[in-house]
C-alpha cells in the first residue's frame, strides 16, 4: 500500500471534488501537480471516496480508529495472570485458567501477547548426588591432562554403550514443552510390551563398530549378563577392532552396567587395554550418573533415533536393518567433531564444579 502525504490528500480530495467527482481527473491533476511519470502510482478511487468521506464527517482525511474494547484480557486480568504465575510457576496454564475463572484461550494469550512468556523445552537429566560432583570433577581433570600431554588421544579413544529401541517408536522429547518449569501434564500411549532390540556400539574418531545386537537363537532381544558380554568381546569386538588402528596408544571406556564391571568381563577388557581401560574399577574411574560425558548418550543415540524413526520401521528386522544403516551413514567429519567436543564437556564440567552441564543442555 501506498503512503501518501497530507498534502497528497488534501489536494486529490478538492481536485475530486472540483471535478464534478471524477476520479479520472482527479488522478489526472495529481499527476501533473506532483510532476509524476504516466504510469506512476497515484491514490486509487476508493482511497479518494474515503478521504472524501472523512473529510466530510470528521473534517479530515484520516480517521483514527479506536477499534474494540478489550473485555478480558483487561489490564486487571493481565495482573491477575502475572501473579498467579508467580506465586505457582509449576502450575499448569488449564489450572490456572479454573482457578482464574478465565478461558485456557485468554490465559495462553495473556502469556503471549501481554506478558511475552515462550514455551520451552524439557531437559530430563541423571540426579546427581552431592559425593558425584568431585569424582566427576577428578575424572575431567585428569582427562583433560592426558589430551593435554597427547593431542591425539581424542581421537584414539572408543567410547562404547548399549540401548534399546522400541518397534513402537520412541517418545521424542524435544516435542515437550513447558510454561518455564510448567509441566503440561500431557500424555503419550505406547504399548505396555512393544517389541525391541538392545543395541551395542562403540565409536571414536576413527569409525564406528557396527552394531551389535543382543538376541536369543529366535532373533528376541535378552538382557546383556556378564556372560553374554564377554562372548560379545571375544567373538565381535576383537575381530572387529582389527579392522582399526588400535594400538598401545588406544583407551576404551564402557559404563559401570554389571555387566561391564563383572569380573570376567573386567580380566578380558584389562588385557584388551592394559592399563588404558576408563570404567568403573578400572584403571582410569568412569564417574557413576555420567551419561553427559558420553559420546553415546550424548549424541550417538539420539541421532539414531531421530534417523531411524523419521519413518516407523515395520518389523524387528527392518529396524536393525535402518539402525545399521544410520550408523554406516555418519560421516568421518561428524565423528571428528563428536570427538573433539568430548574436550569441551570436560572443561565445562570442571567448570562446573561437576554438576550438570547447563551450557550444553541448553546450547549456550
Amino acid at each position: 500500500m501506498e503512503k501518501w502525504t497530507g498534502e497528497q490528500r488534501g489536494f486529490i480530495v478538492t481536485a475530486y471534488l472540483e471535478n464534478v467527482r471524477s476520479f479520472i481527473r482527479a488522478q489526472r491533476e495529481f499527476r501533473l501537480h506532483f510532476h509524476l511519470a504516466p504510469r506512476a502510482p497515484v491514490p486509487s478511487w476508493k482511497a479518494i471516496f474515503v478521504w472524501t468521506n472523512n473529510l466530510k464527517t470528521a473534517g479530515k482525511t484520516t480517521v483514527t480508529r479506536g477499534g474494540s474494547v478489550r473485555t478480558v484480557r483487561t489490564p486487571e486480568n493481565v495482573e491477575a495472570v502475572r501473579e498467579s504465575f508467580t506465586r505457582k510457576p509449576r502450575r499448569s496454564a488449564r489450572r490456572h485458567s479454573i482457578s482464574l475463572g478465565l478461558s485456557t484461550r485468554t490465559v495462553r494469550r495473556i502469556l503471549h501477547d501481554d506478558l511475552h512468556l515462550h514455551p520451552y523445552k524439557i531437559q530430563i537429566v541423571h540426579a546427581l548426588n552431592p559425593t558425584d560432583y568431585p569424582i566427576r570433577v577428578g575424572f575431567c581433570e585428569h582427562m583433560l591432562q592426558l589430551f593435554e600431554d597427547n593431542q591425539l588421544l581424542v581421537h584414539n579413544l572408543w567410547m562404547s554403550d548399549e540401548a534399546n529401541f522400541h518397534l513402537s517408536g520412541n517418545v521424542n522429547k524435544q516435542n515437550f514443552r513447558y510454561w518455564a518449569v510448567l509441566n503440561p501434564q500431557e500424555l503419550h500411549e505406547r504399548p505396555l510390551h512393544s517389541p525391541k532390540v538392545t543395541v551395542w556400539c562403540a565409536m571414536s574418531t576413527n569409525g564406528i563398530i557396527d552394531p551389535y545386537f543382543f538376541e536369543d537363537d529366535n532373533g528376541h532381544a535378552v538382557t546383556v549378563t556378564s556372560a553374554r558380554y564377554v562372548q560379545m568381546l571375544n567373538n565381535f569386538l576383537i575381530p572387529e577392532l582389527r579392522q582399526f588402528h588400535v594400538n598401545e596408544d588406544t583407551y576404551f571406556q564402557q559404563d559401570g552396567a554389571t555387566s561391564h564391571t563383572a569380573r570376567v568381563s573386567m580380566d578380558l577388557m584389562r588385557n584388551l587395554f592394559p592399563n588404558r581401560l576408563i570404567s568403573r574399577n578400572g584403571d582410569i574411574q568412569w564417574p557413576p550418573r555420567s551419561p553427559d560425558l558420553s559420546s553415546c548418550d550424548f549424541f550417538l543415540w539420539g541421532y539414531l533415533k531421530s534417523k531411524v524413526f523419521e519413518t516407523r520401521p515395520a518389523t524387528i528386522q527392518n529396524l536393525k536393518m535402518r539402525i545399521t544403516q544410520e550408523i554406516r551413514a555418519i560421516t568421518p567429519e561428524v565423528l571428528r567433531r563428536v570427538s573433539e567436543n568430548f574436550s569441551s564437556r570436560l572443561r565445562q564440567c570442571v567448570q562446573n564444579d561437576g554438576r550438570h552441564l547447563t551450557g550444553v543442555i541448553f546450547k549456550k
